[in-house]
């Protein structure tokens, strides 16, 4: 582990209970019965512990996409071809998107990250300007089949980590007040589902779900493919009672993806800055769990937008401790959950910063 990744997981805390008691205080004050807006009053004292002060004025939100291509989905573990990833880029490049129409409909920045994706158009097609970057790491493109081998190096790893710790700092320069996460990767709920049996740990059957529309006949061949993967990178617990993980990088390294390895840095960094981070679905997800892994405070500075149909991602919600805030039965991606939360966080930034106390507003208390 480097220095600078070592440092960012020292400086990560657990959130100030005493900013959320305070916060609770002031909620009580305001012009209501005690308690009467539900999780929205929850969701504002969580903000403030993680922030370390109570909220004065709007979160600036910003959605952080992720996108990366895996070896793995010459396995046949997605309903779609791999090519589909750089042709969806293409998509949120011309705003065609979901994320990109539900972004501009919560009045939060996107901004796609190009972590390793083949295929993609010229750089002069794709609008560094407009929101798009690209973080791979020597002009890798695609991770390994993790059915038959590691998808990356630790190496690998610890740089795509390290540039989303980075690109954590950058935003908390820029005052940004709540980063989004979401993913883009053709075969990517495989090495999430991976990454979670390895880090739960959980039998393979009990976290792979269909993805992007697989028959039964097809989550049965992403099942096996899951054992198998975990089986060849050495993630098999000796006594046949269940999985166990090595180091927490050693395991992202061998069945992760490059999109999920960055989204673990976006992830430690922004908990290192007190920004709080709003997950999408199961990838993002997965990117949690193995962040939470490396710095066990992280989950104290984790929002959940909503839960995925994924069998997995109940599992990941209940291991990090989060309730979701919506559960509508997205299974996008793309971080059109989170998208569809921002409003929900403004709101109760709103109700805390904007709504009227009984004092001011000469109103009797019960």
């Amino acid at each position: 582990m480097s220095d600078f990744l070592a440092e960012t997981i020292a400086s990560i805390h657990h959130p100030n209970e005493d900013i959320a008691r305070a916060t609770g205080q002031r909620l009580d004050a305001k012009t209501k019965p005690q308690g009467s807006l539900g999780r929205l009053e929850d969701l504002a004292c969580r903000l403030a512990s993680i922030r370390g002060e109570v909220p004065t004025g709007m979160l600036e939100p910003v959605i952080v996409v992720a996108a990366g291509d895996h070896g793995v989905a010459s396995e046949g573990v997605s309903a779609y071809p791999r090519e589909v990833t750089a042709q969806m880029l293409a998509n949120f490049e011309s705003g065609g998107a979901a994320v990109c129409v539900l972004a501009r409909h919560a009045g939060a920045r996107l901004l796609v990250v190009d972590a390793g994706v083949m295929l993609l158009p010229p750089r002069t097609e794709i609008g560094h300007a407009r929101g798009f970057r690209s973080e791979a790491v020597d002009d890798l493109c695609e991770t390994g089949n993790i059915a038959t081998g590691p998808a990356m190096t630790r190496r690998t790893a610890i740089a795509l980590v390290e540039r989303g710790i980075a690109l954590a700092d950058e935003l908390a320069i820029e005052r940004v007040g709540l980063v989004a996460i979401g993913d883009m990767g053709i075969g990517n709920t495989t090495a999430a589902s991976a990454l979670s049996a390895a880090l739960l740990p959980a039998n393979p059957a009990l976290v792979c779900g269909r993805g992007t529309g697989l028959d039964d006949a097809g989550l049965e061949r992403k099942v096996n493919v899951v054992r198998r993967a975990l089986e060849v990178n050495g993630l098999r617990a000796g006594d046949g009672n269940g999985l166990v993980a090595s180091d927490p990088l050693t395991t992202l390294s061998a069945v992760g993806g490059f999109e999920i390895a960055f989204l673990v840095g976006v992830i430690l960094g922004a908990a290192a800055r007190r920004m709080p981070v709003l997950l999408d679905g199961f990838v993002t997800g997965a990117a949690a769990l193995a962040a939470s892994a490396l710095a066990p405070p992280v989950p104290g500075s984790l929002l959940a937008a909503t839960r995925s149909p994924e069998p997995g991602h109940a599992l990941v919600l209940a291991r990090l401790g989060l309730e979701p805030l919506l559960d509508l039965g997205l299974r996008l991606g793309e971080g059109s959950g989170a998208a569809l939360a921002i409003p929900l966080v403004r709101a109760a930034v709103a109700i805390l910063t904007q709504m009227a106390t009984f004092e001011d507003a000469g109103v009797s208390r019960a």
